[in-house]
């Protein structure tokens, strides 16, 4: 088997600590919405979809029911089974390592393996396991420090870290909003949120927005 491209390797490595520091975040606001830290650890463990994670605990956090805060997690996780179709042809893994696979496909290991085309198949398929495995590794470490220094604080509001739900999420958010038009979804979302919220009970505001999303961009078409 050839070694590994070392530009493999480093971009596998750097984008994995990167992004699983942002445990640390996921770990405090988890616990400032009520969670404990079995409960915390857990969350990130099974469910591991950071952007998914976020909005369900924030459901949580301002009073939503559970079944509003799965489903806002269900919704934004409908990305990675498009990655999955994605990657699979390109995979070939079956048994074990194809529920492996599907559960460390996330945006950083399709991103990374997706760069790695011009190297060749073989630095796809590297890419993808050095950072979804990376990614899982550093995501659950760096989830388990956050939870575990968010309760030796004491209560969490009171130093703030319940703003952190959404000021991480706008920190995922904002670097994909990369034209006029999903700028204009967004802001328009956001309205659209904001005036249907005292209507509407807590969690459902995040849900309703993807009528937004529908009804601009049947109309962009």
């Amino acid at each position: 088997m050839a070694p590994l491209p070392r530009t493999t390797v480093r971009d596998a490595l750097s984008v994995s600590v990167t992004v699983g520091a942002y445990g640390v975040a996921f770990g405090a606001a988890s616990v400032a919405a009520g969670f404990s830290v079995l409960q915390t650890c857990l969350f990130s463990l099974f469910t591991f979809t950071g952007a998914s994670q976020f909005a369900a605990i924030g459901v949580v956090a301002s009073g939503g029911p559970a079944v509003g805060a799965i489903a806002t997690a269900a919704m934004v996780g409908t990305r990675n089974a498009l990655y999955g179709i994605q990657m699979a042809p390109l995979l070939r893994v079956r048994g074990l390592r194809r529920i492996a696979a599907a559960h460390v496909t996330i945006d950083e290991s399709t991103g990374v393996a997706l760069s790695q085309t011009p190297r060749g198949v073989e630095a796809v398929r590297a890419g993808f396991w050095l950072t979804g495995l990376g990614v899982f590794f550093f995501w659950n470490a760096f989830t388990l420090l956050g939870a575990l220094g968010a309760k030796a604080l004491g209560n969490p509001a009171s130093w703030g870290l319940d703003g952190a739900v959404p000021a991480v999420f706008l920190g995922l958010v904002w670097p994909r909003l990369e034209n006029t038009f999903l700028r204009l979804v967004a802001v328009t979302s956001m309205f659209f949120a904001v005036v249907v919220t005292p209507w509407l009970p807590a969690g459902l505001p995040i849900i309703a927005t993807a009528l937004v999303a529908v009804v601009l961009g049947w109309r962009e078409r």
